[in-house]
């Protein structure tokens, strides 16, 4: 589980990097989406036949599902604010 938090915060802050601009999110938000966007891509690499079931997501994956949560939680946020 620490492994986890460890690699979502990675592939969060990575993707926070990668488009940069204001977020309202801390921390803890950075995991969040990192953990999320690690699994949405799983999800969609096992829907494309690109991973199996238990194989591991790669980090380019991990990162572009995080960019995409980023970018979803940004038009959300932004509207509520």
């Amino acid at each position: 589980m620490i492994w986890t938090i460890v690699v979502g915060l990675i592939v969060g802050a990575i993707a926070k990097f990668l488009m940069p601009g204001r977020d309202p999110g801390g921390i803890i938000i950075t995991i969040l989406i990192g953990i999320a966007g690690a699994m949405l891509a799983g999800w969609a690499g096992m829907r494309a036949g690109l991973y199996a079931s238990g194989e591991p997501v790669g980090l380019i994956a991990a990162v572009i599902g995080s960019m995409v949560l980023l970018f979803i939680y940004r038009a959300f946020s932004g509207r509520t604010a």
